[in-house]
C-alpha cells in the first residue's frame, strides 16, 4: 500500500502462504498515506502498520491519535470475529523510559510525547501485549538510531518498532527478537517466532 505522495510513506506484506484476503484499513486519510494493510489468514489477521510521527512540537499529534484510534478499534473488530491479531511495524512510539536511550532529554520530542505514551499504555490495558517485553526485560534494545552523530555505533536508540498481539495469542508465541545486526536502515527488523496450527 503506497501513498498518494510518491516515496512518503507505505507497508507491504511479504507471505510464503498466500492469505484468503488483504485489504487496507478503508479510512481514506491513512489509506491515501499508504500506512496499514491488513492480511486475514482465518485463525489470526496480520496488520503491517505504519504509524504517523507526530512531528516537532506535535504538529501532527492529532492526526498520530486519530490513526491510533483507528487502529485500536481494527485491532478490536477483529479479535470480536475470533481471531487472534498481530500488529506489526513502526508505531513512532516509545512507550517507557526503558525504550528509548535518553528518556530525560526527549521529554516532549516526538515519539515520546505523554499523549503518545498514553495511548500505548490504553492499548496495552485492553489486552494487547508488546511481545519483546514479554521476553526481555533489559534496557538498552533498541530498533532506531539517528543517522547523526554515530547513533548506531554508540547505540543511543529508541524502540520504536514492535509486534503486538492479543493476550490470548501471547501463549503461542515462541520468540520475539530485535535483529538489530541486520544494517541498511536507520531502523532494523524484528521477529517474532509463533506457534500457529
Amino acid at each position: 500500500s503506497s501513498a498518494l505522495k510518491p516515496g512518503y510513506s507505505g507497508v507491504a506484506i511479504f507471505s510464503k502462504e498466500e492469505p484468503k484476503n488483504v485489504k487496507c484499513i478503508d479510512i481514506e486519510d491513512i489509506d491515501d498515506e499508504g500506512r496499514v494493510l491488513i492480511a486475514d489468514y482465518g485463525e489470526y489477521s496480520v496488520i503491517s502498520a505504519y504509524f504517523p510521527n507526530s512531528q516537532e512540537e506535535g504538529a501532527r499529534l492529532s492526526y498520530k491519535l486519530h490513526f491510533c484510534d483507528e487502529i485500536l478499534k481494527t485491532c478490536d473488530s477483529i479479535i470480536e470475529k475470533k481471531q487472534n491479531v498481530i500488529l506489526t511495524g513502526d508505531y513512532n512510539i516509545a512507550h517507557k523510559p526503558i525504550d528509548l536511550a535518553n528518556p530525560t532529554r526527549n521529554e516532549g520530542n516526538p515519539g515520546y510525547l505523554p499523549e503518545e505514551r498514553a495511548w500505548m499504555d490504553s492499548f496495552v490495558a485492553r489486552g494487547y501485549v508488546d511481545t519483546f517485553r514479554t521476553f526481555c526485560k533489559e534496557a538498552e534494545q533498541y530498533t532506531w538510531w539517528s543517522y547523526r552523530f554515530s547513533a548506531r555505533a554508540k547505540n543511543i536508540g529508541w524502540r520504536l518498532d514492535y509486534a503486538c498481539v492479543n493476550a490470548s495469542l501471547i501463549e503461542k508465541v515462541r520468540a520475539s527478537t530485535i535483529m538489530s545486526n541486520v544494517m541498511g536502515s536507520d531502523h532494523c527488523p524484528v521477529k517474532i517466532e509463533l506457534e500457529i496450527i
